[in-house]
């Protein structure tokens, strides 16, 4: 049973007269109105036909160890000043749209609450209309709860203008303000300021990551601007770090960028991967510096999204150290130069880094946040003249020099040379 409708007044005709004497008679309707029953009615019929808990009984069951999960209806304001510990916070006014994506095992006992008990017991009935088959009411709401001395938690909050600038990841079940936040704590570093670099920056950006890393000790040429969009033509000549930062923060204030002006190496890379970053976005354009990241992510334990492009193709992979192959698992050499050449030499189309460098910012965000399927062990291939999307599976190399079972390279080399020496025996 549901809660009792509004019902319509309803309108009677009375019998018609009989015989002659009923000709020429106006026979009016008649209206009869059925009251409609009161919040107080409807809360006491909902909780007739719900289940409900007290909060020493509540307390129980949230310490037990597979706890139920408990749902938190009130508004952003109440939340905030406090809440039950571990609890998930879907308001009452978006129940209905937000409450599958978030909870989707309909099986798994719910304990829903709100100030007194009121709210919750309506959105009880919901849940349980909604095909949730365990659900009960936490009678006298968090208020009892507080009253009863157990145990609270007050989360750190987003700000009121964080929540409208972030509100489209609000509505997200996977992200939410707990996944936003989370974000806004990421540290996530680029190697380039270029063509991947460029577009992976913004987007990274505009997502609310908190500190961006930017390794780069180029300046910005008028070459660059057909597709390294971060950059202007009044910023032709400064350094690349520092036109990126100047446009990340125009973006986003949030953000905190950190502008490393020099050029990875086997001096500095240890510095520098050791600021304690999450993820690392590889947009390098040469052979050595990609060796050298990968050796050292290796050692370092960190993730990288890597990314290349060449006229009208790209290719996207994520390197997980113990998860899956790194790079040289990939290509244990550097192929000749006349099969890799540069950017400078062969060209790209203007919009593939966009395309791949996008690519390569999902990728870090969904290993910031913790979710999805990142292309661990895949290799995306993109071809734009044909628009065509290929996935190829990869395999770690047991024997590996670096991330095999019985590494043989366990400290930087010559990257430089090794490239060259590598190039000359092909």
């Amino acid at each position: 049973m549901g809660v009792v409708p509004l019902t319509k007044p309803q309108r009677v005709l009375p019998r018609p007269a009989q015989g002659p004497a009923a000709l020429g008679d106006r026979t009016e309707d008649a209206i009869f109105l059925k009251p409609m029953p009161s919040y107080r009615e409807l809360l006491q019929q909902v909780k007739s036909e719900i289940d409900e808990v007290d909060a020493a009984h509540a307390a129980r069951l949230l310490g037990d160890d597979d706890p139920p999960l408990f749902l938190d209806v009130r508004e952003q304001d109440e939340w905030d000043e406090g809440h039950i510990p571990g609890a998930l916070h879907i308001p009452r006014g978006n129940l209905e749209s937000r409450i599958e994506g978030a909870a989707p095992d309909r099986e798994r006992p719910v304990v829903v609450y709100c100030a007194v008990g009121s709210r919750s017991a309506f959105a009880t009935k919901t849940l349980e209309e909604l095909g949730y088959t365990s659900v009960v009411n936490l009678a006298g709401g968090y208020t009892d709860w507080k009253r009863n001395g157990f145990a609270t938690q007050l989360s750190r909050a987003l700000e009121p203008d964080q929540r409208r600038r972030y509100s489209r990841h609000l509505l997200i079940p996977e992200v939410g303000e707990e996944g936003q936040l989370r974000l806004l704590d990421a540290r996530i570093l680029l190697i380039g300021a270029g063509g991947l670099g460029s577009p992976a920056a913004l987007y990274l950006a505009a997502a609310g990551v908190g500190t961006i890393g930017i390794v780069d000790d180029d300046v910005v040429d008028e070459s660059n601007l057909q597709r390294q969009v971060v950059h202007s033509t009044e910023r032709l000549g400064e350094p690349k770090a520092e036109s990126a930062k100047r446009t990340i923060e125009s973006l986003n204030a949030d953000v905190h960028v950190k502008i490393f002006r020099e050029r990875l190496t086997s001096e500095n890379v240890d510095r520098i991967l050791g600021e304690g970053w999450d993820v690392i976005v590889d947009g390098a354009d040469n052979f050595p510096t990609r060796y050298l990241l990968n050796d050292a992510s290796v050692w370092h334990g960190l993730p990288v999204v890597h990314g290349s492009i060449f006229r009208f193709e790209g290719q996207v992979t994520v390197l997980k150290p113990g998860d899956g192959p790194c790079y040289r698992c990939l290509f244990p050499q550097p192929p000749p130069p006349e099969l890799a050449p540069s950017c400078a030499e062969g060209g790209v189309l203007g919009v593939l880094p966009g395309i791949i460098g996008s690519i390569q910012a999902s990728e870090a965000l969904k290993l910031a946040l913790g979710i999805g399927e990142p292309l661990v062990g895949r290799l995306l291939l993109v071809d734009a003249l044909s628009t065509s999307f290929t996935e190829v599976h990869l395999r770690r190399d047991p024997a590996c020099p670096v991330c095999g079972e019985s590494p043989t390279i366990t400290e930087y080399i010559d990257y430089v040379e090794f490239c060259q020496a590598a190039r000359t025996q092909v």
